[in-house]
């Protein structure tokens, strides 16, 4: 008997071990075809956004800058004030009314294209006591001096400003008026602008009226590296930023149809006055993009593009126009029209009793 009974007792441990194994690979096998299918969207979907990028080293400048001199066979070229050491290329130093660049010699016929710029700035100023930032550039013009972060106003292409003071906010305060919530801007800013040739940068506004986008970005007196990345595809200017030393990039501004030509070249420079830093760069490493597009995109970007714009432009300075409305004045306005909105619900509902009293009697 007690065989019979451990004899059955195998045979049920059998048969729950056979269905547990059954269940166990029919799981295994559903998890396994949900896999394949998550991996099958997510490659088909990078397949439609796949970019392959290539280093550009004839375009990119780097240690120990071989490539920088005033020799015709250089690719880089230096310019004002500024110098090369071991280290980085010094655009200026921590002195007053000093200005200097340095410049590619290398046209970029690239149609989409990825700079990564490694810098720094820093210098004995306290907040607000540094000036006055430097410039990233995308230019048609090349190694002209000017008051624009130590290039030429009117420029002709892309400029990305690393502004450190706030030449707008203290003509405010000596005017005892302060910005709105809204509008304010926390310095070190960075901040992107588009130029045709006849554009001129308000340097007294910080550029705000030309203005495409931009954000904060604490870059000043930082022990870690800081980088800005900038790319350009597919008609789209985006900006990235890290400056946390955690090796993670953060949004900076994204703009579509911003339309830049090609063969123009990238260049740095910086400028300082009554106030100053050291502004360094350390490389400026240029990627070629290659980017998969289908025969619509093709046709939409056939056209070649010989003057810089922005597609978006008057969207973005009606924003600029609406600086007034500040949040007390939206939360009023909005109160306003709701109660606008009930009164006319209760004079609706009133009307139609009185409509419907009057229609009721005539029947009596």
């Amino acid at each position: 008997m007690m065989a019979a009974a451990s004899y059955k007792s195998s045979q049920i441990m059998n048969f729950l071990s056979c269905i547990f194994f059954r269940r166990t690979m029919a799981l295994k096998t559903y998890s396994t075809f949900v896999f394949l299918i998550a991996t099958g969207i997510s490659i088909a979907d990078d397949g439609h956004h796949e970019m392959e990028e290539f280093l550009k080293r004839e375009l990119s400048l780097s240690k120990p800058y071989q490539g920088v001199g005033s020799s015709s066979s250089s690719h880089w070229e230096l310019m004002g004030d500024a110098m090369v050491t071991t280290e980085q290329i010094r655009l200026t130093s921590d002195m007053q009314s000093k200005q200097g660049a340095v410049w590619s010699r290398i046209p970029c016929h690239l149609r989409d294209w990825e700079l990564q710029v490694h810098f720094k700035i820093h210098g004995q100023g306290k907040k607000n006591l540094n000036g006055d930032g430097l410039a990233i550039w995308y230019t048609k013009e090349r190694m002209q001096k000017g008051p624009v972060f130590g290039n030429q106003d009117l420029f002709t292409g892309l400029g990305l400003f690393v502004d450190t003071y706030p030449n707008e906010e203290k003509q405010l305060e000596a005017q005892k008026t302060r910005y709105t919530t809204r509008t304010q801007r926390i310095f070190p800013y960075v901040l992107a602008m588009v130029g045709n040739g006849s554009i001129s940068y308000d340097h007294e506004r910080d550029g705000r009226p030309t203005e495409l986008g931009g954000c904060s970005a604490m870059v000043r007196n930082l022990k870690h590296d800081t980088f800005l990345f900038i790319r350009y595809v597919r008609r789209r200017l985006t900006v990235m930023m890290d400056t946390d030393g955690q090796h993670e990039w953060r949004d900076c501004l994204d703009i579509p149809g911003v339309r830049l030509p090609q063969g123009y070249y990238f260049g740095a420079s910086a400028i300082t006055g009554d106030l100053s830093d050291n502004h360094d760069v350390i490389s400026l490493k240029v990627y070629q993009l290659t980017v998969l597009r289908s025969e619509a995109e093709e046709d939409e970007e056939g056209d070649e593009i010989t003057i810089p714009s922005v597609d978006n432009m008057d969207l973005l300075r009606m924003g600029e126009n609406e600086e007034g409305w500040s949040s007390i004045a939206i939360f009023f306005t909005l109160l306003f029209s709701m109660l606008g909105f009930f009164l006319l619900i209760v004079v609706g509902l009133i009307v139609y009793s009185h409509w419907n009293e009057n229609r009721r009697k005539r029947f009596y």
